[in-house]
């Protein structure tokens, strides 16, 4: 044990070194700090844009508390909606909506689409492969894959496994939409990356919340169900380390608030033997509050050497911006996203006076023609709830698809749907993008679609009419308006796609008829 004066001498000198350690600190966060501000100011532009705009709107008072933000929560009033009352507006939670798909997809998109590949450094190795075998992947991981179902690459796989695999390692940009095999290519790179006989962290992989983090720690257990020697952890809500412990799984999976509690706070690994870095659904992480404040603080401890991957479903500067921070001298590889066209969706719009004449076009339109399946766009969840008491109350078998319900339970909503059980479903914003139903042959817009100041939100109107009119067949969409402002947003969104929406009488049977033949 050290004596008294030890003991004095020690206390007089730390309080220099704690003054210089937090002065250290206090320099790295305001880096950080102006760097996030930096990587902020294109959503910041976009929203002055608006706010010009503003002037006729009224704007919601603005919180100055500091409101805590649920680690699946993102940074909106109602995106996520347990706090959005059902009068309000509901908007789609990104990292929801990326999780909804990511479940939802039994397989692969097959897409048609280019592939285009950027290298800033030329004497970067680039190929392509058409079989897994050609990767000389282990056996045990070959096994995995085949597996799952896997027979032959994706399109990105295909570019970006061989660049993933290589050595030295490559650091890698990706984006492509959801479905297209982003998640098993990293997965099947993070798991061919491990030396199973060192007994630490050698891989991180962070997603923006901890339902994505589990999905992705779910694909990579399957993939590596062969593969009994490699250890994986998850850093998510609810998993606790004891006071001291040292973490001795190969791969840690979550979200990083978590991650940089384990590795910085508590060093229960050391984030210097890191080799491969995984930042997984970008374009959501910059969505969430504070994510990509944690998100470097975590970068800026990891070696030189560590192998960067970054995916993201979108390629919006601000993401780019993002990636160029985190991710040196990557390959960039990019796939196009599958275009929605109206070019075979007939476009109609109904006069009408009120909510009460609304569903009485719905019932004529419904009276006449055959409909298949049928989904109806409403503006807020009071609105979905009404309308489905009126069309069940007339026997119409009808499912509501609205934000304040769990992840699970709007997949059983959608699988029901999806098996014919329900033929009408009624939902917000949740669903506009991204859900294929085949034998959906109508969509209802009981709201036209507007952003948060009133203005026409052309970009949700595409996504919404986009769920009809699917794998090539034609489809039929009804707006229906009730006031010159939803008549303004009509025409609007008519000249934005230079679009005919012709007008329809729905008192006429003749020519209700006419649009179902």
């Amino acid at each position: 044990m050290a004596d008294s004066a030890t003991d004095s001498s020690n206390a007089s000198a730390a309080t220099p070194a704690a003054e210089a350690t937090n002065w250290v600190k206090k320099t790295e966060d305001q880096e950080i700090s102006n760097l996030v501000d930096s990587l902020s100011n294109a959503m910041k532009d976009k929203g002055n844009e608006d706010k010009l705009q503003e002037s006729s709107v009224a704007k919601p008072e603005k919180d100055e508390g500091a409101t805590p933000v649920p680690e699946n929560g993102v940074a909106t009033a109602t995106a996520g909606v347990p706090n959005a009352g059902p009068d309000e507006i509901e908007t789609v939670n990104p990292a929801d909506a990326s999780l909804l798909m990511k479940i939802i997809r039994k397989g692969l998109v097959e897409s048609k689409l280019d592939l285009e590949v950027q290298r800033k450094d030329p004497s970067s190795p680039l190929h392509s492969v058409k079989s897994f075998e050609a990767l000389h992947l282990k056996p045990e991981l070959l096994q995995g894959v085949y597996a799952m179902g896997f027979n032959t690459p994706s399109k990105i796989q295909e570019t970006a496994l061989p660049t993933l695999l290589a050595d030295p390692p490559q650091n890698m940009i990706a984006q492509s939409q959801s479905g297209t095999g982003k998640t098993a290519a990293f997965v099947l790179a993070m798991l061919s990356r491990v030396d199973p006989r060192k007994p630490y962290p050698q891989v991180i992989c962070l997603s923006p919340t901890y339902e994505l983090a589990i999905q992705t720690g779910e694909v990579a257990a399957k993939m590596a169900k062969f593969c009994k020697e490699i250890k994986l952890r998850f850093a998510v809500r609810g998993e606790e380390l004891p006071k001291g412990k040292k973490i001795t799984d190969h791969i840690i999976i979550g979200t990083p608030g978590k991650l940089m509690d384990w590795g910085i706070k508590f060093r229960a690994f050391d984030l210097r033997k890191i080799s491969v870095f995984v930042l997984d659904e970008a374009d959501v992480m910059i969505a969430t509050q504070g994510h990509q404040d944690q998100c470097i603080r975590i970068h800026k401890q990891l070696s030189s050497s560590c192998q960067m991957m970054f995916f993201s479903a979108t390629y919006e500067k601000e993401v780019m911006d993002f990636a160029e921070y985190i991710v040196p001298n990557p390959i960039i590889i990019r796939l196009a996203r599958e275009q929605e066209s109206l070019d075979n969706i007939k476009q109609y719009y109904v006069k009408c006076k009120n909510q009460d004449e609304k569903y009485q076009a719905i019932s004529n339109i419904y009276g006449v023609i055959t409909v298949g399946q049928a989904i109806i766009f409403c503006h807020t969840r009071k609105t979905a709830t009404w309308l489905s008491g009126k069309m069940s109350s007339d026997r119409h078998s009808v499912a509501v698809l609205s934000g304040e319900l769990t992840v699970e339970q709007r997949l059983a909503v959608l699988d029901r749907f999806r098996a014919g059980l329900e033929k009408v479903l009624i939902t917000t914003n949740v669903l506009s993008r991204g859900i294929d139903v085949e034998q959906v042959t109508i969509v209802v817009n009981f709201d036209l679609p507007m952003d948060q100041h009133g203005h026409a939100d052309c970009e949700t109107y595409l996504h919404r009419i986009g769920r009809t009119g699917r794998f090539g067949k034609n489809g039929i969409a009804i707006n229906l308006v009730d006031s010159e402002h939803s008549m303004e947003i009509c025409r609007t969104i008519e000249a934005h796609f230079q679009k005919k929406i012709q007008l329809l009488d729905a008192e006429d049977s003749d020519e209700i008829e006419k649009i179902g033949s």
